[in-house]
């Protein structure tokens, strides 16, 4: 990508991502198929923007064709709302790790599905070129992707943080995300001005970018103001440390953006 090249929105099943409020987006977490259907149905009724399925918490993640399945039933009980398909690796802070084969497989298949309007790469779950040939072919089967990753470790300087951002751009991401942990308030400001730095450097480039836990929790609802384009938020049991119930933190991005 080139510094300063303008960007554009994404859009998805109607949802505008990278404009106005960030999007709230709420995960799927159960283990079993039927839990799941159940779950899909009460957060869509929630009225989140996107939904997010967990799938390495679903028991049946090691067959591609038992992952499919559900996936056409998350659909059904969600409607139009835009779906992302995440599996999570145990060393992002996910449930269990998979071989990288697998991986790759369940990834392409949901994008060729045609059932997942967003499919989660963790950056660094393999090389460059790796990541870069999945990222082509999930774009090519009409989807689009998010790239990830989640430092548990604690944030890295904001040089750091920019570069994964940038490679994520480079390797052909259409959404760049980066969530890390704080140790300390200043933690939380590094990661507030590298979201403002990407702003700067890509006008119109939706990213991702949250930091974790209470002490991150800012982070979550003032992406208006920073530049982060989607916050993800508890419809239940929270996914990761310090998401906030949907409810409140709806009311709490119109209150912020009321004043903007």
């Amino acid at each position: 990508m080139v510094e300063g090249k303008e960007h554009s929105a994404l859009q998805v099943r109607g949802v505008v991502i990278g404009e106005g409020q960030p999007k709230i987006c709420v995960s799927l977490t159960e283990k079993t198929a039927g839990r799941l259907l159940e779950e899909a149905g009460a957060a869509a009724a929630l009225g989140p923007d996107l939904i997010e399925w967990r799938v390495d918490h679903f028991e049946g993640c090691t067959s591609v064709e038992a992952a499919l399945s559900v996936l056409a039933g998350i659909r059904s009980a969600i409607a139009d709302l835009p779906l992302v398909f995440t599996f999570r690796s145990l060393r992002e802070g996910g449930q269990r790790e998979i071989a990288a084969g697998h991986y790759a497989a369940l990834n392409r298949a949901a994008a060729a599905s045609g059932l997942a309007d967003l499919v989660d790469i963790e950056l660094f779950s393999g090389g460059e070129e790796t990541i870069g040939s999945l990222i082509g072919e999930i774009r090519s089967a009409g989807a689009k992707t998010i790239v990830s990753n989640h430092d548990f470790g604690g944030t890295p300087p904001a040089e750091e943080m920019m570069r994964r951002l940038e490679l994520a751009l480079r390797l052909g991401g259409d959404l760049p995300k980066i969530a890390v942990m704080p140790q300390a308030p200043r933690d939380v400001l590094k990661l507030l001005e590298t979201t403002v730095l990407m702003r700067e450097r890509y006008p119109g480039q939706p990213v991702i970018t949250m930091s974790m836990a209470g002490l991150g929790a800012v982070t979550r609802i003032a992406g208006e103001v920073f530049g982060s384009a989607v916050t993800f938020a508890a419809a239940g049991v929270p996914s990761a440390p310090g998401q906030l119930p949907l409810p409140d933190v709806r009311r709490t991005l119109e209150l912020l953006g009321a004043g903007l």
